[in-house]
């Protein structure tokens, strides 16, 4: 007698679901860019000489920030590297060695949660590259299309340093479109993927066209500080002098004929000065 009640309910629960689901992207009829704080990495005077292949390098203690980067497009979701990862939440300061130390405050899904957005409604992930503080979250996202520079995974296979590879096993032709240069992600020209090698061989970088503010370039680590990027100073642990000093030029020619603004992101300044999540760049 009552299964019937019971079905037609489940019916309306299943129809409530999708159409909340679609609604998160119906809504939206401008690029948006939410920045969200994924950690902090903490440097002893001694780990400072990795970002300046000079002796110019500041030697005294630093802290980077460790961003991850929502952009919300009217066709899908996109998340921009993910962090240091959730597993550091709740562990106070994390020892790395060779003097880095790192903490993570907030979760990425606790964040997410606030736009009420779950794991499952991300539709792309894509990283800068691969060091771990950039793909610490990269296993939640079971329903996303994981956009990979194709060198870059190449490069991942040689079990380089600073990148956890079997945190990335996952990734394969089954859920991952594989880069080969640049990348216009919607066709628009509003959110697009640009090839910037030298700190790593798939290295990228993200370029935004907002109504509002104008074109946006998230940074990766092609520079870590806004230091290096006022004087063009390539990073020690850099895999590639030539590339990088290729990728700036590549990168600042980008900048002139857009008129874009570069956001460093590992800066602390550079994230502070964006909009506190949750608010956002348009």
């Amino acid at each position: 007698m009552y299964r019937p009640f019971l079905s037609f309910l489940l019916l309306m629960f299943s129809f409530t679901v999708q159409a909340a689901a679609e609604t998160h992207k119906a809504v939206l009829d401008t690029v948006r860019l939410y920045a969200m704080d994924c950690g902090t990495i903490m440097l002893e005077a001694r780990a400072m000489h990795w970002f300046e292949d000079t002796d110019a390098y500041i030697k005294t203690p630093g802290l980077m920030a460790v961003p991850c980067f929502l952009i919300r497009h009217p066709r899908g979701d996109l998340l921009w590297d993910v962090g240091l990862g959730d597993k550091f939440a709740g562990q106070g300061v994390v020892d790395l060695g060779d003097g880095f130390s790192a903490k993570v405050e907030h979760t990425l899904v606790a964040q997410l949660k606030v736009l009420q957005l779950t794991v499952q409604n991300i539709d792309f992930v894509a990283f800068s590259h691969h060091h771990f503080d950039h793909t610490g979250n990269a296993a939640l996202f079971k329903e996303a299309r994981y956009l990979i520079s194709r060198k870059e995974m190449e490069w991942t296979q040689g079990e380089p340093y600073g990148v956890d590879r079997e945190g990335l096993a996952f990734i394969g032709d089954n859920n991952a479109q594989f880069i080969e240069g640049d990348h216009d992600l919607f066709g628009d020209g509003s959110v697009r993927i640009l090839r910037a090698p030298g700190h790593t061989p798939g290295h990228q970088i993200l370029m935004l066209k907002l109504a509002n503010t104008g074109t946006v370039i998230l940074s990766g680590d092609l520079y870590h500080t806004r230091e290096n990027f006022r004087q063009a100073r390539v990073a020690a642990l850099n895999d590639s002098r030539a590339e990088t000093l290729a990728s700036f030029d590549r990168v600042e020619k980008f900048m002139e004929k857009y008129n874009a603004r570069m956001i460093i992101q590992h800066d602390r300044e550079d994230f502070l000065g964006l909009p506190k999540f949750p608010k956002y760049l348009d």
